[in-house]
């Protein structure tokens, strides 16, 4: 090891410790001042529950996820709401896979970086889903006594945002620091939750995959950090093994498996129907055509294992936004398809453009798993609301969009309150109308990833942040004790990492016999 990585290990060593439990510290302090439970998880009085305050209930409406009153405009009962732990938690479980083993495992293709793509995964969501609580929760507006009240939707919500970050981790893969990675998330959470306040409360656009919300924002921004962090990210490192590509599968298995609970986690009755069924077959669809394109542009038209990893998921991505719509099956399995399609090809060809053309070093390739095909969701979504109509969705409609409800003290309102009591009054929006706030929610949110990537990105490049060494970039031995065999360095591999050597056999000449290196 150099004196300047000697050098620099020190002060990583310095920042990382304090800084980690400084965090966790002020995060303990935060959650002691405003978080409380909600209703669902207070202890039982006088051997009933105190009913849940709906303001609470609407409180984790976030991620683009509609909860059982706030999307619907009907108020759930309270003993509804009491047992929201039985209906949440399987869904719950399944993002939580999705995240920490899904996300995690997918990195692992690069063949020197593993630890870091499984565990600084591990780390920044665990790090994120802490303080989107808090961001979530007071972009929602604080509630009596100034707390946040948390239930199992909430944390839901939570691991919606984490995968923002996760994404956006991805584009700069192996080219930041782990305090660069906590700095970078911290921030990204901010934003996040004001362009999700402002979807969700200001547009209330459908989004129930949170295609928009969670996958554009987390691609454009990250793509945005990679463009001022430029550099030459050129590298030997940076590639494969058979074993890395392998363990990546690991990821796309679990991350395909779960997509549909991640898409109908918050849905309610027969939208959530609805949303798993869209999204079984739209990443059925969009597998086969991942392979059939992969072959096609791929060297000697064989099956390339990046687009089998990454293309095989953007089906899922894809049919996000419009998965709880009336897009029928065989709907959705077009969208699959398309998604399949556009993300081989920019595997393909877009990607080394991006690399060459605009210097945007996309490690995980972000853009073709969460950036296009996140578009392609917000376009879908637009012109399905579109197309949405009160014959076809029955008063299921005013719960795909609660806009549409007519205003309060108009004669279509009346009536429907004649038949639904509960019913809440709404903008009177026309279906054209609701499609145009989809779409100005996904400008908006590309703009603010942007502008939120950018500015990030110029705070990360400045002195005080340890930038990665050139020979270290996708290296575990930046960060980590790697086991005794493994050696990274260069002169290491050099001279213990020849791929053959003359060895004698008995009664033969010597033979060119390889050499197994871990």
């Amino acid at each position: 090891m150099s004196m300047d990585d000697g050098q620099h290990s020190r002060r990583r060593r310095l920042m990382h410790f304090p800084c980690l439990l400084f965090l966790q510290a002020v995060l303990i302090v935060l959650f002691g001042f405003f978080v409380e439970y909600d209703s669902p998880a207070e202890p039982a009085v006088g051997g009933h529950k105190t009913p849940v305050s709906q303001e609470g209930a609407g409180n984790s409406s976030a991620a683009g996820k509609k909860t059982a009153e706030g999307a619907s405009g009907h108020h759930a009962s309270s003993d509804n709401d009491v047992n929201t732990l039985g209906h949440y938690y399987p869904m719950f479980q399944d993002v939580h896979v999705m995240i920490f083993i899904g996300f995690g495992f997918l990195m692992t293709f690069l063949k020197k970086y593993g630890y870091s793509a499984v565990a600084l995964n591990f780390l920044i969501a665990a790090i994120t889903l802490q303080w989107a609580t808090l961001c979530q929760g007071f972009f929602h507006g604080l509630e009596g006594a100034g707390s946040i009240h948390v239930s199992i939707t909430n944390l839901l919500n939570a691991d919606f945002a984490s995968a923002t970050v996760l994404i956006s981790f991805g584009a700069v893969l192996g080219v930041t620091t782990p305090f660069q990675l906590v700095v970078m998330s911290l921030i990204e959470i901010i934003i996040f939750a004001g362009n999700e306040h402002l979807g969700l409360e200001i547009y209330q656009v459908s989004d129930i995959g949170a295609s928009m919300l969670v996958h554009v924002f987390g691609a454009y921004f990250g793509l945005a950090v990679s463009f001022v962090l430029r550099r030459d990210h050129s590298s030997d490192k940076e590639g494969p093994t058979y074993t890395s590509d392998t363990f990546a599968m690991i990821g796309t298995i679990f991350l395909w498996l779960f997509w549909p609970s991640f898409n109908s986690g918050l849905a309610e009755g027969d939208a959530q129907h609805r949303a798993v069924i869209n999204t079984y077959y739209s990443l059925a669809a969009c597998c086969v055509t991942a392979f059939a394109l992969s072959s096609l542009v791929s060297k000697d038209n064989k099956f390339d294992m990046v687009h089998i990893q990454n293309s095989t998921l953007a089906g899922g991505v894809a049919i996000g936004t419009a998965a709880d719509m009336m897009i029928h099956p065989w709907g959705a399995m077009v969208v699959g398809s398309v998604a399949g399609a556009i993300s081989v090809l920019g595997y393909r060809f877009l990607t080394p453009a991006m690399n060459k053309k605009l210097a945007i070093h996309d490690t995980c390739g972000v853009h073709n798993l969460h950036g296009m095909p996140g578009v392609m969701a917000g376009i879908v979504g637009a012109i399905t609301a579109a197309m949405a109509t009160q014959e076809e969705y029955g008063h299921s409609l005013f719960r795909q969009f609660p806009a549409r409800v007519p205003e309060l003290n108009s004669t279509d309102f009346d009536q429907l309150k004649s038949q639904f009591p509960d019913m809440e009054p709404g903008l009177g929006r026309s279906a054209t109308t609701q499609a145009a706030y989809q779409i100005y929610a996904l400008l908006t949110t590309l703009a603010l990833a942007i502008v939120g990537g950018l500015l990030t990105g110029i705070l990360l490049k400045l002195p005080i942040f340890d930038q990665v060494p050139r020979h270290r970039l996708f290296d575990d031995e930046l960060s980590w004790e790697v086991p005794e065999g493994e050696e990274h360095d260069e002169h290491q591999q050099a001279e213990h990492g020849r791929s053959k050597r003359m060895a004698p056999i008995a009664g033969s000449e010597p033979v060119m016999i390889p050499l197994m290196n871990r």
